[in-house]
């Protein structure tokens, strides 16, 4: 019993961090749509890379969230 419950406040977590990633990535895209034409090149550069970081992040907690459901279920 004491597997499910840590594996269910895992998942908490990881939804958690999921949306907060979301939350962030949805922010930098909507900065590079506005600003990539009056900003430098350095910030608009700094900006695809945190993107692609975040996006990479997003990417990797989903994995491991449907990891720990897959886990979950064979409890």
């Amino acid at each position: 019993m004491a597997k499910i419950d840590r594996l269910k406040e895992e998942i908490g977590w990881l939804k958690l961090v999921f949306g907060l990633l979301i939350a962030i990535d949805v922010s930098l895209v909507g900065w590079l749509a506005q600003n990539y034409a009056s900003s430098s090149w350095v910030l608009v550069v700094a900006g695809v890379i945190a993107t692609a970081v975040v996006t990479l992040g997003v990417v990797r907690i989903n994995r491991i969230a449907y990891h720990r459901i897959r886990e979950l279920e064979e409890a």
